[in-house]
């Protein structure tokens, strides 16, 4: 799903543009009343784990592969809000340091990857609450469901960006039904892997977990806690083994934005990245000839740098709310 730039025109960027940065400064103001304490260094966390994830392409068909998007696993762990803000950083990141996703497609990238499968997706996920047993089992079972439809949700509104984007004349019929179809697919992919890092973090800390908030004690005694030092150490193991070492083994076809793109000519327009002679362009490491020791590299690095910027802005919304609610204490008149 990372566009690159020239995809669709210039009206369609500015506009997706100006909606991407109203919602995330939107999402930025909710999450000082959402995100908890002790959920700030779970967005760092997600952040690299989900940078990590879309490292590796698993196979869904015939010469096309797929990736975690994460947009609705974010929100399930943190909250619509701080799940759309994590994975725009992540989006961000990929596209300033990796040259993966145009720069001027960064507005329309933000929106279907961030933005619409976090508060899209959370929808999914809330509605399944309510048709599932109350149960941890039961927020796992939803969180497949949700994750695997934000994906064609995602799909989705590219096709109608591309309704009135369009810069080759390809039917918006057509654009719609191929991109649904191949998502649908990879869906079945993100809702396996969503599950599972959901129910691994219940199993281990389910205080942490924005989805299951509603879950008694009695309802999550049965499963092992460990420290917040154990669930950081784990999710960190786990993010930088998928950049580092997994990724190494990861499907080289075509993702699904792109199988559709070269199938109907939607590449025609689209234009090289401007920073594809940085450093870690395409997940390389410049100056080093090993192509797994660069993989590996590149992948470490954008671990940290998500990690860090993940933790950074979760810190920062905890600082602005605490100075906030000393403010309001201030008597009045000073």
């Amino acid at each position: 799903m990372h566009a690159p730039d020239g995809f669709l025109n210039v009206g369609t960027a500015v506009t997706t543009g100006a909606i991407s940065a109203g919602a995330v400064g939107a999402s930025l103001r909710q999450m000082r009343t959402t995100l908890r304490d002790r959920q700030v260094p779970l967005a760092g966390l997600a952040a690299a784990f989900i940078f990590a994830a879309q490292m590796v392409n698993f196979p869904v068909a015939a010469g096309t592969t797929g990736h975690l998007l994460g947009g609705a696993l974010a929100a399930i762990l943190l909250g619509p809000a701080a799940g759309a803000v994590v994975v725009t950083v992540v989006v961000v990141v990929q596209a300033l340091a990796f040259a993966d996703g145009g720069l001027t497609a960064l507005g329309y990238n933000v929106l279907n990857m961030a933005i619409v499968t976090a508060f899209g997706g959370y929808g999914v996920f809330a509605l399944a609450r309510r048709l599932l047993p109350g149960t941890a089992s039961g927020v796992v079972a939803a969180t497949a469901v949700a994750a695997g439809l934000s994906v064609p949700l995602s799909a989705m509104a590219f096709a109608i960006e591309w309704l009135f984007g369009a810069t080759v004349p390809v039917p918006f019929d057509t654009v719609f039904g191929a991109m649904v179809g191949v998502h649908l697919l990879i869906g079945v992919g993100e809702g396996a892997i969503s599950a599972m890092a959901v129910g691994a973090i219940l199993a281990a800390r389910p205080d942490l977990v924005h989805g299951a908030r509603d879950l008694t004690p009695g309802q999550t005694a049965d499963r092992a806690r460990i420290g917040l030092r154990g669930v950081t150490i784990g999710a960190v193991l786990a993010a930088t083994v998928l950049a580092t070492v997994v990724s190494q083994f990861t499907a080289s076809a075509p993702d699904g934005l792109e199988r559709v793109g070269l199938d109907q000519g939607l590449m025609a327009e689209a234009r090289d990245h401007p920073l594809a002679s940085g450093p870690f362009a395409e997940y390389a490491t410049d100056g080093v000839r090993n192509e797994q020791v660069s993989l590996a590299v590149a992948g470490g690095a954008g671990v940290a740098v998500t990690l860090l910027i993940g933790l950074g802005v979760g810190a920062a919304v905890r600082d602005r709310r605490t100075h906030g609610a000393a403010g309001d204490r201030r008597p009045t008149g000073v």
